[in-house]
Parts: structure tokens; C-alpha cells; sequence
């Protein structure tokens, strides 16, 4: 309860001490919204633009180019020189540094095991695997209490998977993923990078609601981790985009804190 006899603060100087904070949580490194680097954006961008029959991916070479590829995207290259361009090799600079990568997750290999099924065979495997999902007990606290498992949806045969950390009250409602505030906010987030939602696919690490839409717990996450598995190696994407440090911990084996996570590039 608020002190009546408190000095409250004018607009001004709530601003102006917001704004000092600010300044002392940026010198510290904390960043409330990651930097894009142009060049990043422009190498990814060129990457989605390349038709997607003339890519060899890991899909179904069983190399490591969609990888290698993205690796190649400079990261804090600084300001780009936009004016004309010198021919003398001298005046060019140094050649763009690779982005940093963290060796968390990679197979011996660097594909996916086994052989990519026809999109047909996707959907239906997946339908399969949805129904052993809906009986599933394992988590005696999160069946007892769901409406709905929240398998996952978009398209069977996606470049791009966007992996989450949980449902939430509305998703267990319909059963389906990232449909309430956060969703819509996802859903313009990726028809901004000129995407659809079907052409992407949405998921998470747990497919129930914990109670009062806490975090996973450990044991939780292991019961479910062998269906979100299922899933990405039915999917075969690309690239997996994870929402959140549990998402990300779990996909990565880390313990490492989100803010160390973003902004690379991890096999």
C-alpha cells in the first residue's frame, strides 16, 4: 500500500530517472531489444529470396550448407561505406568477421538421421504422433488439469520452426499453438519477415499448460522431450527459432542465459 505522505514525482523526473537507469543497465550490457546487423539481415534475406529447389540442404544432401551458410553472415561489421565502391583491393577494408557460433547442439553428421518423407507422409506421420500426444499421462500434475494438448501446427514441410517454451490458458482452450496476445504478436512478427503462419511451423517444448502457466519443471520437459524430437526430425526445418530461455536451454543443452543465446547462430 502506497504512503500517503509520499513526494510523488513529476513526468519529468520519472523520465528522466527511467532514462538514467537506462543508460546504467546498457553500460552494464544488458540490452532490452537485440541489434539487428545490416549484413546479417542482408546474407538471411538473399538466403530465403534463393528458390528453394536450387538449395542443397541438410534436408536431403545430408550436408551442412543452410548451416554453413548462415554462418557466413558478418556480424558487428560496423557502419557499411554505401557510396561507390574503390577497385584498389587496399582501400576495401578487412573482409567481414564470421558470426559468432556456440558448439552446443550438432551431430556427428550435421543432419538429420534418416531419410526426408514426402510431404504426405509428414502430415500423416504427424497425425500419428498428435493422437499418442492427446493420451499421453506422463505428467500426472499437467494431465490431470489440461483441456487440451497443444501438439503443434503449420506446414509439414517447413524452412523455418518456431519452437516455444509452453501453452497458455488460451491455447489450452483450442488446442492450438500461440493463439492469444503473444500469439498475434508472433503472427505479425512473422508476416513481417514476409512469411505466413502456414508456411512455418509452431511449436513447444511441453505440450500441456502448467498450472498457472509457471515454467516447465525438469521432469516435465524430459517426458516431453522425446515428442518435440519427433516432431523436428519429421519437420527437418532449416532453422529452429527458439522463444524464450527455457525453449532455447532445452533445444541447446545450455545453462547459459538467453542474453548470451541471441543474436548467433548455434548447430
Amino acid at each position: 500500500m502506497s504512503d500517503p505522505n509520499a513526494e510523488l514525482l513529476d513526468a519529468d523526473e520519472v523520465a528522466s530517472q527511467a532514462a538514467s537507469l537506462a543508460d546504467h543497465l546498457a553500460r552494464a550490457g544488458v540490452q532490452f531489444l537485440p541489434k539487428s546487423d545490416p549484413d546479417q539481415v542482408t546474407a538471411l534475406a538473399a538466403h530465403f529470396s534463393r528458390p528453394e529447389a536450387s538449395l542443397k540442404t541438410n534436408q536431403e544432401s545430408g550436408d551442412d550448407s543452410s548451416t554453413a551458410a548462415a554462418n557466413e553472415a558478418p556480424q558487428n561489421a560496423g557502419p557499411r561505406n554505401t557510396g561507390p565502391q574503390s577497385a584498389d583491393p587496399q582501400k576495401t577494408g578487412p573482409p567481414p568477421r564470421r558470426a559468432s557460433t556456440v558448439a552446443a547442439l550438432e551431430s556427428a553428421s550435421g543432419a538429420y538421421p534418416g531419410t526426408a518423407l514426402p510431404v504426405g507422409e509428414r502430415q500423416s506421420t504427424l497425425e500419428v504422433l498428435n493422437a499418442e500426444v492427446a493420451s499421453c499421462a506422463r505428467c500426472e500434475v499437467l494431465a490431470s488439469r489440461r483441456t487440451n494438448t497443444v501438439f503443434g501446427e503449420g506446414s509439414a514441410k517447413p524452412r523455418v520452426v518456431f519452437f516455444g517454451e509452453a501453452p497458455g490458458a488460451d491455447e489450452d482452450r483450442s488446442g492450438r499453438p500461440f493463439v492469444g496476445e503473444a500469439g498475434k504478436l508472433l503472427t505479425r512478427m512473422i508476416e513481417a519477415c514476409k512469411f505466413k503462419r502456414d508456411d512455418v511451423y509452431i511449436m513447444n517444448t511441453v505440450k500441456c499448460r502448467p498450472p498457472a502457466n509457471r515454467n516447465p519443471e525438469h521432469a516435465e520437459l524430459e517426458n516431453c522431450r522425446s515428442f518435440y524430437q519427433q516432431q523436428l526430425q519429421i519437420l527437418r526445418p532449416e532453422y529452429i527459432v527458439c522463444l524464450g530461455a527455457i525453449s532455447s536451454q532445452e533445444l541447446l543443452k545450455s545453462k547459459l542465459a538467453v542474453g548470451r543465446l541471441r543474436g548467433k547462430f548455434h548447430r
